[in-house]
């Protein structure tokens, strides 16, 4: 008995099989896009939910900052960029000069121990002083401060680490800064000081920068549009397999290459 022809049909089952495999990536892919472009549009909601309620509080009238007996708790989503009120006093202490960039040009941003009524100690940004500028001395006896909340910035900046010992600092971390002047419990947070027009010139305050990067509606179309085009591939994959599917040849395969006058 002569064995069926198997030669033929092999390299289409294997171009069949490698079809069917690179739909199923085609669709993972196509998922896969479409629920990154879902997350971002979330992202989008909830970075616009962000943005009003930041608005919100650093419009809103001075409060009090979280004592001490909340400090554990203290957090960015519920408490940074508050707008707070801090009436006591500035400490005798040497403030710490961090570096940093404004938009009036590199310099040192100002922080100085400030002790409130309650006996909390508090630092405060008093704001920027550019090189080769003297800093006025902050006022002797009972003061206001009023600024934004902002969260500790430990460790240092971009490649840099904050280095105590020589006093150098390139970013705000408030346990470094306070065990640095022997204050060993102070509050978790800093305070950027607002603009008193009636200060010399320098520190310059009010210059907290209030912005959020809002790029998730473009990053949705992004990843929609890859979907979309992956179902393209997909379409365009399936009417393949179905027009190969239904072609279906019409010359017997042993007499496609048979010549004239080759027949008996």
């Amino acid at each position: 008995m002569t064995p069926r022809p198997t030669g033929p049909a092999t390299p289409a089952r294997r171009r069949r099989g490698l079809r069917l495999l690179f739909a199923a990536a085609l669709a993972a892919a196509f998922a896969g896009f479409v629920a990154l472009g879902v997350w971002q549009l979330q992202r989008l909601g909830w970075k616009h939910d962000l943005i009003a309620r930041v608005d919100a509080r650093i419009h809103a009238a001075p409060a009090d900052p979280p004592p001490r007996a909340q400090w554990a708790s203290v957090d960015a989503a519920r408490d940074e960029y508050r707008r707070v009120r801090l009436s006591g006093r500035y400490l005798d202490v040497e403030p710490a000069r961090v570096q940093a960039v404004t938009r009036l040009g590199p310099g040192w941003w100002l922080l100085a121990p400030f002790e409130t009524d309650g006996g909390d100690v508090v630092l405060v940004n008093r704001g920027f002083v550019p090189p080769r500028e003297d800093a006025a001395h902050p006022p002797g006896g009972a003061a206001t401060v009023v600024g934004l909340l902002r969260l500790d910035e430990p460790g240092g900046g971009f490649l840099r680490r904050n280095d105590p010992a020589a006093g150098r600092w390139f970013s705000r971390d408030v346990r470094a800064i306070a065990a640095a002047r022997g204050i060993q419990d102070a509050a978790p947070y800093f305070v950027d000081a607002e603009r008193d027009p009636a200060a010399p010139r320098w520190p310059a305050g009010g210059l907290t920068v209030v912005q959020f990067r809002d790029n998730h509606l473009s990053y949705a179309l992004t990843w929609f549009a890859l979907a979309l085009l992956t179902a393209f591939a997909g379409a365009r994959l399936f009417l393949l397999e179905r027009r190969s599917r239904h072609h279906v040849p019409t010359t017997p395969p042993g007499e496609r290459d048979a010549g004239p006058g080759t027949g008996r």
